[in-house]
């Protein structure tokens, strides 16, 4: 099995992905941008391929001081909990009847259970939200995605939103399950379509019919 060096060594061949890294040597050079450098490609960092089991797709990172980790929903412990985070623990408290840690964001305990959060622009500058919305960005998203829909181990892909469905077309391994929902945003979750729809014990229980662990979604 490839792993995500093997990955990203192919991409280092790429034109987009040059054209991405000076962009964002510079970017990085001359403005504040989230998250800081070495935490660029920390959902990768911490969820090896053969460990993914469940794909969370999000847009971009948080924008303001001290939120953006490198995970895609999550914050350090210390920052206030943001409320998309909030709607997805009380999503995972409904769901799954356990208890959740609201004041903690970290969501590092389930990268490390194989729960790849990954944000489709991995970057962003500060205070402005969709600021690295770029052509080379959207080709590097689809390039994961097809690499990862390539796996043969039993993965769930969580669609949240219009943004994450459009990915639905390029996920076509049998050996995987695809949910869909409204984005869990107060925006998106307060009009339907968020709660109540039970993804993360479906999850669990399409892991436990393909012989893989499940997650243990509680943080405390």
């Amino acid at each position: 099995m490839k792993t995500w060096s093997d990955f990203f060594q192919e991409l280092e061949k790429k034109d987009y992905y040059k054209s991405l890294m000076s962009f964002l040597d510079e970017e990085y050079r001359t403005k504040t941008i989230f998250p800081k450098r070495e935490n660029l490609f920390r959902a990768f960092d911490l969820t090896p391929v053969e460990d993914v089991k469940v794909v969370i797709i999000g847009q971009d990172p948080y924008h303001e001081p001290g939120q953006a980790q490198g995970l895609a929903f999550s914050v350090p412990k210390d920052v206030k909990t943001p409320p998309s985070l909030v709607n997805i623990f009380k999503e995972i408290h409904n769901d799954i009847g356990c208890g959740v840690d609201f004041k903690n964001g970290d969501l590092t305990y389930l990268a490390k259970q194989g729960v790849l959060l990954i944000n489709a622009y991995l970057t962003v500058i500060a205070g402005q939200a969709l600021s690295h919305h770029r052509k080379e960005y959207d080709l590097l998203m689809l390039d994961v995605v097809k690499f990862l829909n390539s796996l043969e181990q039993p993965i769930v892909f969580m669609l949240w939103g219009n943004f994450a469905k459009k990915y639905e077309k390029f996920l076509s391994n049998p050996q995987h399950l695809v949910l869909k929902s409204s984005h869990p945003s107060p925006l998106g979750a307060n009009h339907g379509g968020w709660f109540n729809e039970h993804q993360f014990s479906r999850a669990n229980q399409f892991l436990i019919d393909h012989k893989s662990k499940k997650i243990e979604w509680s943080n405390i």
